[in-house]
């Protein structure tokens, strides 16, 4: 089976900020758009961001590895060979962590990068790498 682009659209309350954060401090590249959402190709995958007034929601978080993983989140799978400069990327660009950037499952089946943080409208990311990109959905 081959990989096909995933599309996701997520919510955000400032439009605005958002589409800045995604282009200027992800560098994904923008597509189409209209007053209320707008297109991002996010490492060859469609992201929308689309308007939606802010809410009170409460955060929820899972722990895993004695961290406290947000709920939900979304991200991307990254080579590994990129995953540091990547993160070395946000850090010069000011990205304040929930979860810094770790190495989980080291030198065990599925050892894998790891990095969480939020977009400007409190969207959870996470962005991973794994050491054996066949070991992704290893058991």
């Amino acid at each position: 089976m081959s990989v096909s682009p995933f599309h996701i659209a997520i919510p955000v309350h400032n439009l605005a900020e958002c589409r800045e954060f995604y282009r200027e401090v992800l560098n994904c590249e923008e597509g189409r758009s209209s007053d209320h959402w707008v297109d991002f190709n996010l490492f060859g995958h469609q992201l929308v961001i689309h308007y939606k007034p802010k809410t009170e929601e409460d955060r929820y978080a899972n722990p895993v590895d004695g961290k406290q993983v947000p709920v939900p989140h979304y991200g991307v799978v990254l080579p590994w060979e990129d995953f540091q400069n990547f993160a070395d990327h946000l850090r010069n660009k000011g990205i304040d962590f929930i979860i810094e950037p770790y190495i989980r499952f080291e030198g065990q089946v599925g050892e894998q990068a790891t990095m969480f943080f939020n977009d400007p409208a409190g969207n959870a990311l996470e962005f991973k790498a794994f050491k054996d990109m066949d070991q992704l959905f290893a058991k």
